[in-house]
C-alpha cells in the first residue's frame, strides 16, 4: 500500500492520484459508497418512522428519540472525528466508522424494542461521525490539485444518486417485507467499502497535527445537547415543571456553558472560538441554524402526515419528495455559479422565503392526498428554494472563515445545520400540539401538522430576513480568478432524509 498527500517528509514533492487513473476510480467509489450508507439510511428512516412505531406502539416521543439519539451523537463528536483522522490516519477512521456503523446498523435491525432501537441509532450516529468526515479528507489527500475539484464533484453528484435511490428502495423495503430491512441494507455496502479501502485507499494523515483530541470538549457538547433533547422532548408527557424535565433542562445550559469555556481555554480546541470573529461567518451560522431547523422539524413530521392522515403507502411517501433531488441536481451548481458573480446576499434572502412559500403550501396536504394539488406544489417551490439556498449559504460560512480554518468552518455549519435540527424535532412538535399517541390519531396529527408547517414556513423567513440584514457581499474579483465552490458542506440530503449531511 503506497501512501500520498499529506505523509510526505518536509521538502519531499507531494504526491497524488488521477481521477482518470483505476487507482483514482477505486478511492472515489470507496468514499461515495461511505457516504452512500449515511445518505440513504437518512432518507429511509423517517419513512419508516409510522411502521416502527406500530410495531413497537410507542407514541410520537419514541419516535423523536429514534431520530434524535443518531443526530445527538453525531453532533458530538463529528469535530473530534475529524481530528482523529488527522492524527491518526483518515482512511484508517474512515474504515473504523464504516465498520462501526455496520455493526450499530446491525443492532438496528434486530431491535426487540424500541429503547434497544434508539440506543442502536445512537451507537450509528458516532459510527457516521467517525466515517463523515473521513470521506471527503480523502478526496482531499489522495488526488492531484488539477484533479481534486473534479473528484469532490463526481462525489458529490453520485452522493445525490444515493439520495435519490434511498427513498425509493426504503419505501419499497418498509412496504414488501420489514422496516428491519433498511438497516440491513447498510451491511453489504459496508463490507464493499472494508475490502475497496484495505486494498486501494492510501493513508493520509496531516503531519503538523499536535496535541490530543479535545474529547472532553465533545463530550460536554454531547451531554448539554441531551440535557436539552430530553427536557424538551420529554417536557409535553411528564410537565414541564417536572423536576426531571427542570433539570434536564438546567443541566443542558450550564453543560453546555461549560463547553464553551473549556473551548476557550484548551490548547486544542474543537472548537477555535476565535472563528466567530467573523461577522460574516457568524451571521451565515445563524441563518444556518434557523433555516435548517424549521426544516428539520417540518420534514421529520412530513413522512407521517402522507402515510398516516393521506394513506400514503410507505414507497408513495419516499418518492414524494424526489423532485426535491432532481431540482437540487440541476440547479446547485449554478446557484453557486450566480452567487459567485453577484454575491449570496440576494439568494440567501430570497431562498429561505421561497422554502417557507413551499412549506406553507404543505399546509394544504390532508386526507384526500392529492399528489398533484396537494403534494407537488410545495415540493416544487420547497426545491427551488432549496438550491437558491444551500450553496451561497455554506460557501458564504466558508469563505468568511480564515483560511487555516477552512476545514473546521466546513465542520461548524455541518454541526450547526445537525444542531439545529435535532432542537427543532424535539421543539416543533410539542409547539403544534403534536404529543403522545397523536399520530396514530389522523384527525389530530393533521391540525397539528398544518400548525407546524406553517410555524416552520415562519422561521425560513425569518432566516431571509436575517440574512438581508446581516449578509454583506464580498468585494468584485476579476472574473478570470473567481473559482465559484459548489460542494456544499451541509449536503442537501439530510434535509431531504427529514432530519440527517455528510
Amino acid at each position: 500500500m503506497t501512501s500520498v498527500a499529506g505523509v510526505s517528509a518536509p521538502g519531499q514533492e507531494r504526491q497524488g492520484l488521477a481521477l482518470s487513473s483505476a487507482a483514482g476510480r477505486w478511492v472515489l467509489l470507496a468514499t461515495v459508497l461511505g457516504s452512500a450508507v449515511t445518505a440513504i439510511d437518512a432518507t429511509v428512516v423517517g419513512i419508516a418512522l409510522p411502521s416502527i412505531g406500530t410495531e413497537f406502539g410507542t407514541g410520537l416521543a419514541a419516535l423523536q428519540w429514534m431520530v434524535t439519539a443518531y443526530t445527538l451523537t453525531l453532533a458530538g463528536f463529528l469535530l473530534a472525528a475529524g481530528a482523529l483522522g488527522d492524527r491518526y490516519g483518515r482512511r484508517r477512521v474512515f474504515v473504523i466508522g464504516v465498520v462501526w456503523f455496520a455493526v450499530a446498523s446491525l443492532l438496528c435491525g434486530i431491535a426487540p424494542d424500541a429503547p434497544s432501537l434508539i440506543a442502536a441509532r445512537a451507537l450509528q450516529g458516532v459510527g457516521g461521525a467517525l466515517l463523515m468526515p473521513g470521506s471527503l479528507a480523502i478526496l482531499q489527500a489522495s488526488f492531484t490539485a488539477d484533479d481534486r475539484g473534479r473528484a469532490i464533484g463526481a462525489w458529490s453528484g453520485l452522493g445525490g444518486v444515493a439520495t435519490a435511490i434511498g427513498p425509493f428502495l426504503g419505501g419499497w423495503l418498509v412496504q414488501a417485507v420489514s422496516w428491519r430491512l433498511i438497516f440491513y441494507i447498510n451491511l453489504p455496502i459496508a463490507v464493499a467499502v472494508v475490502a475497496i479501502a484495505a486494498r486501494h485507499v492510501p493513508e493520509s494523515r496531516d503531519t503538523a497535527a499536535r496535541g490530543r483530541v479535545d474529547f472532553p470538549g465533545g463530550m460536554l457538547v454531547t451531554a448539554g445537547l441531551v440535557g436539552l433533547t430530553f427536557g424538551l422532548i420529554e417536557g409535553p408527557a411528564l410537565g414541564w415543571s417536572s423536576p426531571a424535565v427542570l433539570g434536564a433542562l438546567a443541566a443542558g445550559v450550564v453543560l453546555l456553558a461549560a463547553f464553551a469555556r473549556h473551548e476557550r481555554r484548551a490548547s486544542n480546541p474543537m472548537l477555535p472560538v476565535d472563528i466567530f470573529a467573523s461577522g460574516q461567518f457568524t451571521a451565515a451560522n445563524a441563518v444556518t441554524f434557523i433555516v435548517y431547523g424549521a426544516l428539520g422539524g417540518a420534514l421529520f413530521l412530513l413522512p407521517i402526515e402522507l402515510q398516516q392522515v393521506s394513506g400514503y403507502t410507505p414507497l408513495q411517501a419516499g418518492v414524494a419528495l424526489l423532485p426535491v433531488t432532481v431540482i437540487m441536481l440541476a440547479l446547485s451548481a449554478r446557484s453557486g455559479a450566480l452567487a459567485a458573480r453577484i454575491g449570496p446576499r440576494l439568494q440567501m434572502s430570497i431562498g429561505p422565503v421561497l422554502i417557507g412559500a413551499g412549506l406553507a403550501l404543505a399546509a394544504r396536504i390532508g386526507p384526500s392526498g392529492s399528489y398533484l394539488t396537494e403534494v407537488l406544489p410545495g415540493v416544487l417551490v420547497f426545491g427551488l428554494g432549496l438550491a437558491a439556498t444551500v450553496a451561497p449559504l455554506t460557501s458564504t460560512a466558508l469563505a468568511a472563515a480564515p483560511s487555516q480554518h477552512a476545514g473546521i468552518a466546513s465542520a461548524i455549519n455541518n454541526d450547526v445545520a445537525r444542531a439545529a435540527g435535532l432542537i427543532a424535532v424535539a421543539v416543533l412538535p410539542a409547539a403544534a400540539g403534536i404529543t403522545g399517541y397523536a399520530y396514530q390519531h389522523p384527525g389530530a396529527f393533521d391540525h397539528g401538522f398544518t400548525t407546524a408547517v406553517l410555524l416552520a414556513a415562519a422561521i425560513c423567513a425569518l432566516g431571509g430576513c436575517l440574512a438581508a440584514i446581516t449578509i454583506r457581499n464580498p468585494p468584485r474579483k476579476p472574473s478570470s480568478q473567481e473559482r465559484p465552490c459548489f460542494s456544499c458542506a451541509v449536503d442537501a440530503s439530510a434535509l431531504i432524509g427529514s432530519t440527517e449531511s455528510r
